[in-house]
């Protein structure tokens, strides 16, 4: 999938995009004081459950150093985000690196080291399109393949995605729409093992119905999931190890306009650097399930996190 070419194309019609999709409102918060008053800044999210979180984390951090915040979060799927980002429609939003490398940067081979993967990314995004990435969080949201444990001697005990691979014909497998087309999503992971699911035993559904459906067996077996998410554990889903090592890295990070980041690095850096050290994977998972399993609001569940680390003053 040419993610760029879509993008561009996104990018031409934005304005109207964010005046239906994004959940937040335009009004500018802020207390006035602090180390970056007298700015605004437009913070966007995608539209699942972790982004929204790390959206509502990124305002209320902006707003209580004194920011005007202007809240675009919602906006959509990576590249409905991506192209709000590179034309300026908002000033930041946490990207994944492994998103960036193989989708934004059309990069075949993941890099297993962390640190490289991000510096990688970070070097190139800043000299191409002018962004800014922050030091990432230590939490790895990558893709998964994942089964009811309920359903495992039927499924012959399956281990890993290799597993999957034995018996193609019989397998169901439920995914989102993004996954279903990605470079980093089935048509990369079925070239990688050497298989291929029918396309008949493949169901498109929303992100959450994947997670449910998988639980009951209903329409499908196996799911595809993000490691991070609670529901994982919530509805007793086992994950198949990606023995081929298929699956790039994808850590975290605040992605900023560099002409936001620039006027006010020191500041930023001492906001978000801490907050993404504490954001590890079993603390992100946490947020998660509140917000997925749990039914909480993402903004209550970003304010309590913020509360109990001390960010907010």
């Amino acid at each position: 999938m040419n993610i760029i070419k879509r993008t561009t194309a996104i990018a031409a019609g934005f304005g109207l995009l964010l005046a239906s999709a994004a959940c937040g409102s335009d009004d500018e918060g802020g207390s006035g004081t602090g180390p970056l008053a007298g700015t605004t800044v437009t913070v966007g999210s995608k539209d699942f459950d972790e982004q929204l979180v790390l959206g509502q984390i990124t305002k209320l951090a902006l707003e209580n150093a004194g920011a005007g915040v202007k809240d675009q979060t919602n906006l959509g799927g990576t590249n409905a985000a991506r192209a709000a980002l590179t034309a300026g429609e908002v000033d930041v939003y946490w990207e994944y690196t492994g998103t960036a490398w193989i989708s934004f940067f059309q990069q075949t081979e993941p890099i297993a080291d962390p640190k490289e993967q991000w510096q990688k990314v970070a070097d190139k995004d800043l000299a191409d399109n002018k962004l800014v990435w922050m030091t990432p969080a230590g939490f790895n949201n990558t893709y998964g393949i994942a089964y009811s444990a309920d359903a495992a001697a039927t499924l012959g005990n399956p281990k890993t995605i290799s597993d999957l691979g034995t018996n193609t014909a019989a397998a169901t497998l439920c995914v989102e729409s993004e996954f279903s087309t990605r470079d980093d999503g089935l048509p990369g992971l079925q070239k990688k093992y050497g298989f291929e699911i029918p396309s008949g035993n493949v169901t498109v559904l929303d992100t959450g119905i994947v997670y449910t459906s998988t639980a009951k067996q209903d329409p499908c077996n196996f799911g595809e999931v993000f490691t991070t998410d609670g529901r994982i554990k919530a509805l007793n889903l086992t994950v198949l190890e990606d023995d081929k090592a298929f699956f790039p890295l994808y850590n975290a990070a605040p992605v900023f306009r560099s002409e936001y980041y620039d006027a006010n690095q020191a500041a930023l850096k001492e906001i978000f650097d801490p907050i993404a050290a504490a954001l590890t994977q079993d603390v992100m998972t946490e947020l998660n399930k509140q917000v997925s399993v749990d039914g909480a609001r993402p903004e209550q569940v970003a304010k309590q996190w913020l509360k109990d680390q001390s960010f907010l003053s």
